[in-house]
């Protein structure tokens, strides 16, 4: 993406189930989870650079002997540093000459369950705070959680002002520590009616204890915890005596993948990293489904359970356009499907004239969308030459034969992407300043005679198109240069888990105000203003996101030929369009990923359109702050 948003979290559960000696056996180490876990967070780093973080639990642990370590970074390599503080222990000689047994009671990190976390802030500062997996501390086992999570939740002020309610006092105000003390009270309340209904039948403390871990009911705590969240999230957590889980949001908003088989349980928010970790081509992944959660007892028992009424599935486009790998290989496939539906508006964008017309993409992410893309252009052109060869096949010389049928798309690799120079721009003033020599340009292949048209996987803010990409291009010395988005215009804020929460981010919102000036329809601005205002303070199920309204008396084309002139400096020579994927064909491609509110506005809970009201008050009132 050549706009840089911040991407989702990433997270990673692994559960063996065998014992420690048996990976020592077989796979040669007794440190074989720990290796996978690596391997899962780095195959997820796309997900989160702010943080990472790593929990492990030892099972069965005589009294005496430390069960739970925990290590977070929020280094400029966090994941890397993280797994150099954990491995310091391991020296050449205690790997080669102790046993698992020994290791397991001396040495940290030699465990049975292992959670990992990759963060991107969202809520709160980057500091190691926040970085997950957070921990709640206990001298009862069952009492330590370890939770990490990707997720934003919309209605933090309820949940916040319900645990203050129920008489706590929560350390910091972030969806973070709340989520963690929601389930953490729930949990401490769960094992509070265990004890007591125990002690009542005559066990004594020393025998309730056992009793408690084995009976302790995980579904009701989770359900009771998330009862009122209003939001996207994947949790997943570790409860100290050795049962986990991860729990997943009504909606299907927030990703989760799981495999298990006779030795190893693995959760990640990606499918295809289980298979890359774990080198399995057909491994039978599944989907841990909406409103369920994936349940590991410390006796190894799996089982899906549910804790959240379902709700209609929304679960992120954006996961398939951008932020999930693009090996998978339903993503893979949808991708390329993006690109091939665009070929209509394509051809329309250069007035049919592909014979003169180059194509390419802007790397990294967007390239497997251009193979769609090609493709499509490639089945309008047979289609072409089926219908000149039908109309003149009488009079065609073998000349002229020939010439119709080696008819082929220009392909060309026009941008070049310098990974070098990408890893220095880490703030927005910087990225400015550099941003134009992170991308280089093919010289030659492109004449002026041209059409260039280059596809990228989503257009946010314009702001690098403007000031670098379109420039560049320039430099080639095109007639006319079409940028294309896979995605559709990015129109209202995101609430769940990606950090796009002000309106003036959206080149889309811009183009429409500039419209409703430029027509003298300023009046709507304020009538939109007033409404949202009206609605402050009434229960977010009440809320109706009247942010449409801005983009109403507007077509799609209208609002992208306004980005087109707002992204073209007035130093280029060549003529600039713009074109964004459809909404109805965005569903076509992901079917099964229907979550569109960046787009349409059209938030799954009702939390979305607190937010997108309140992100249009804070943009009226000159606010540059976050809007939830």
């Amino acid at each position: 993406m050549s706009d840089t948003i911040h991407h989702e979290c990433g997270f990673a559960l692994i559960r063996l189930l065998k014992p420690l000696d048996y990976y020592q056996k077989k796979y040669g180490s007794y440190l074989y989870g720990l290796n996978r876990l690596y391997i899962l967070m780095e195959k997820q780093r796309n997900r989160g650079q702010d943080g990472a973080g790593v929990v492990g639990l030892k099972l069965d642990m005589e009294p005496g002997y430390k069960y739970m370590d925990r290590v977070r970074s929020c280094d400029a390599n966090p994941i890397q540093d993280v797994f150099d503080r954990i491995h310091e222990p391991f020296t050449p000689e205690i790997l080669r000459e102790k046993n698992a047994v020994w290791a397991k009671q001396n040495l940290p990190f030699v465990s049975e369950v292992y959670l990992g976390h990759l963060r991107y802030a969202t809520f709160g500062k980057n500091n190691i705070d926040y970085v997950h997996p957070l921990k709640r501390a206990s001298n009862w086992r069952a009492h330590n959680l370890a939770l990490a999570a990707n997720f934003n939740l919309t209605n933090v002020d309820e949940l916040f002002e319900s645990l203050i309610r129920a008489g706590q006092y929560p350390r910091n105000y972030s969806d973070t520590v709340t989520l963690l003390e929601k389930v953490g009270y729930f949990l401490d309340s769960e094992i509070q009616d265990l004890y007591r209904f125990y002690k009542e039948k005559g066990f004594s403390k020393q025998e309730i204890t056992p009793l408690i871990e084995r009976t302790v009911d995980l579904p009701k705590v989770l359900s009771r915890s998330s009862e009122d969240w209003d939001g996207g999230y994947a949790v997943a957590g570790v409860v100290g005596h050795g049962d986990a889980f991860v729990m997943r949001d009504p909606w299907g908003i927030r990703p989760a993948y799981y495999y298990k088989d006779d030795e190893v349980v693995v959760v990640a928010s990606e499918a295809s990293v289980i298979q890359t970790a774990f080198q399995g081509m057909n491994m039978e992944i599944s989907e841990i489904r909406p409103g369920y959660a994936l349940l590991i007892k410390k006796d190894g028992t799996v089982t899906e359970e549910l804790v959240r009424e379902p709700r209609q599935r929304a679960s992120c486009s954006f996961e398939r356009i951008y932020f999930s790998r693009g090996n998978d290989r339903n993503i893979y496939r949808e991708r390329k499907k993006l690109g091939e539906l665009l070929t209509p508006r394509l051809v329309k964008a250069v007035d049919g004239d592909l014979d003169n017309t180059v194509f390419s993409f802007i790397p990294n992410t967007a390239e497997t969308s251009f193979y769609g893309m090609v493709k499509g252009i490639q089945q309008y052109m047979v289609e072409e030459k089926k219908r000149l060869i039908r109309e003149g096949k009488a009079t065609w010389s073998e000349e002229t034969l020939d010439e119709i049928i080696c008819r082929e798309p220009r392909i060309e690799k026009i941008v070049i992407k310098d990974a070098k120079l990408r890893t220095f721009i880490t703030s927005d003033s910087g990225r400015d300043g550099l941003v134009g020599h992170v991308y280089d340009v093919t010289y030659g292949a492109v004449q002026p005679t041209d059409n260039l048209v280059v596809i990228d996987d989503s257009i946010v803010r314009g702001t690098t198109l403007k000031k670098s990409i379109l420039r560049i291009l320039d430099r080639l010395g095109p007639k006319r240069i079409v940028v294309v988005s896979s995605a559709p215009q990015i129109r209202y804020p995101d609430c769940y888990g990606i950090d796009m929460t002000r309106m003036n981010e959206f080149i889309a919102f811009n183009a429409a105000i500039e419209l409703l000036k430029e027509r003298g329809m300023e009046g709507l601005i304020d009538e939109v203003y007033r409404k949202c205002k009206a609605q402050q303070g009434l229960p977010k199920e009440q809320v109706v996101n009247h942010v449409k309204e801005i983009y109403a008396p507007f077509t799609e084309e209208e609002i992208s030929d306004k980005i087109a002139e707002m992204v073209r400096d007035e130093h280029l020579n060549a003529e600039v369009k713009v074109v964004f994927q459809s909404v109805e064909d965005l569903h076509v491609a992901c079917p099964n990923d229907t979550g569109d509110w960046y787009f349409t506005g059209n938030y799954p809970t009702p939390g979305g359109n607190k937010v997108v009201n309140t992100a249009y008050i804070n943009w009226v009132e000159g606010r540059d702050e976050r809007s939830y």
